[in-house]
């Protein structure tokens, strides 16, 4: 089995996968591996103020940089991962989560760690 990451970015086998999987076949409500990669990934970075008072506070963290997680998945996750998912705050989602697009790199990396745990 091919090695998928290396210490600087994704190999070249794992970005093929991003030209050789149409995006279509991504289907985000029924996967939720990005809202449940890491609790270091969901962090507010170019939000302005306003944007960041739209997001109900229940779902951000305590140190006020990101978004609350449990054992890596976003608070505002629900449903259930590999099934069917949905955002909470989908209109004020903060800006990583709007440009984590389907088939990207970011994608593929939080669907190879999920699919240790979840058939997607």
């Amino acid at each position: 089995m091919p090695l998928l990451f290396r210490s600087h970015g994704i190999s070249a086998t794992l970005r093929a996968m991003t030209l050789i999987v149409p995006t279509e076949d991504f289907d985000c409500q029924s996967c939720g591996a990005c809202c449940s990669y890491s609790e270091e990934w969901p962090r507010f970075s170019l939000e302005t103020d306003e944007e960041l008072e739209r997001i109900p506070a229940q779902y951000v963290s305590a140190d006020l940089g990101g978004m609350r997680c449990e054992d890596n998945r976003c608070s505002a996750l629900e449903g259930e991962l590999g099934i069917h998912v949905g955002c909470r705050i989908y209109a004020v989602r903060p800006i990583v989560c709007r440009t984590c697009m389907p088939g990207d790199d970011e994608c593929l990396m939080a669907r190879h760690k999920l699919s240790q745990k979840v058939m997607l």
